[in-house]
């Protein structure tokens, strides 16, 4: 099941008083970055993030979930509607994401 343009959308307005939130789609899905860092995605309708220390840290009992087959677990967040946690939960993983990789230059 893929997710909805509605939740992505519910969800950017409850991350809209952190600067620098994007995404991306992909197969169906949402990865949402943070200052140019993956920090989790939008996968069937639920908000995933890495579990990174900070993340465990503030969410001990978050259910451990898989974004699709054959992925690593991530922590479910489950209190999507409580804005100022989201922003917390965000700027307290930035430095535990690792940068963004490098693209290859194309070939020609």
């Amino acid at each position: 099941m893929a997710s909805s343009k509605e939740y992505l959308e519910f969800i950017l307005d409850q991350l809209s008083g952190l600067d620098g939130i994007t995404y991306r789609a992909m197969m169906g899905e949402y990865i949402i970055y943070y200052r140019g860092k993956a920090v989790g995605g939008i996968y069937d309708d639920r908000f995933l993030v890495k579990p990174v220390k900070a993340a465990v840290a503030m969410m001990p009992d978050a259910e451990r979930e898989l974004p699709y087959e054959g992925a690593k677990e991530m922590l479910l967040v489950d209190d999507v509607e409580n804005r100022e946690f989201l922003e917390r939960l965000l700027e307290a993983m930035i430095d535990e994401l690792p940068a963004p990789k490098k693209k290859a230059p194309k070939k020609k």
